[in-house]
């Protein structure tokens, strides 16, 4: 495995509000995102949560899909209060919705639903990547303004643009903490997480759909094929954006 304790040593330097003079941005120690980084891969995801929870409080946010709640579960173990995002493209299965209703409930979550700044259209036609860019990264902008470090369920074996990524480490493009603590996950261990806690599915999961995204770019998956396969199918978009990398 890659000793990811070799990263820079070096702190990256706030970024400055020349209006105001004021750094909106914490400064991040890269050299200690390497060693907790490091040491977490050895520990249950709790442990990130509970390490995260603890530096950072409701300075940071659990931004959630909703095609299962895994994540939601381990987190509600550790932090209750933690502020839930969904983000709510205006294009999403009316089952995903539903399923968003079942978990907050079953939670109690504090959750915060994003919206888009523009009406349903046909843009996913034409441009898939502009849209997820007004329906998902910049709502998602919105939701982490003020915020030191979000949560994802992001796990390296979804695609091959994650396999690198760390359980703690820096989102470059926002300047934030980023945290995964899911990301040495497989899909066999969610499964049988789910099994073993009595979690509720996505209603779709059972349908072919591993991976579910917004109802237009989203189609079933034939068993035994890559579970993300299913996304802008034919198009070679492998990401929305929310996590900063290209797609080929």
């Amino acid at each position: 495995m890659r000793d990811v304790t070799t990263t820079v040593d070096r702190t990256v330097e706030r970024a400055v509000d020349l209006r105001t003079g004021e750094s909106p941005l914490p400064e991040v120690d890269l050299a200690e995102l390497a060693r907790v980084a490091a040491d977490l891969e050895r520990r249950p995801a709790s442990a990130a949560i509970a390490w995260a929870w603890e530096r950072y409080g409701s300075r940071m946010i659990l931004a959630a899909s909703f095609q299962d709640c895994v994540l939601i579960d381990v987190a509600m173990q550790v932090a209750p209060e933690i502020e839930v995002v969904f983000l709510d493209t205006q294009y999403h299965f009316p089952e995903t919705l539903e399923y968003v209703e079942t978990v907050r409930r079953r939670y109690d979550l504090n959750l915060r639903v994003m919206e888009p700044l523009v009406e349903p259209d046909d843009l996913w036609k034409i441009d898939t990547t502009e849209c997820c860019a007004v329906r998902k990264v910049e709502p998602l902008a919105r939701a982490l303004a003020g915020a030191d470090a979000w949560m994802t369920g992001l796990r390296r074996d979804e695609a091959a643009t994650r396999t690198k990524a760390p359980i703690v480490g820096l989102d470059v493009g926002r300047g934030i903490v980023k945290v995964n603590p899911l990301a040495p996950w497989t899909h066999d261990d969610v499964d049988l997480y789910v099994a073993d806690r009595g979690l509720p599915e996505h209603p779709l999961r059972k349908q072919g759909y591993p991976s579910i995204g917004c109802a237009p770019c989203t189609n079933p998956v034939a068993a035994g094929d890559d579970p993300r396969s299913g996304r802008w199918a034919g198009t070679g978009k492998l990401e929305c954006g929310l996590h900063g990398w290209s797609t080929p």
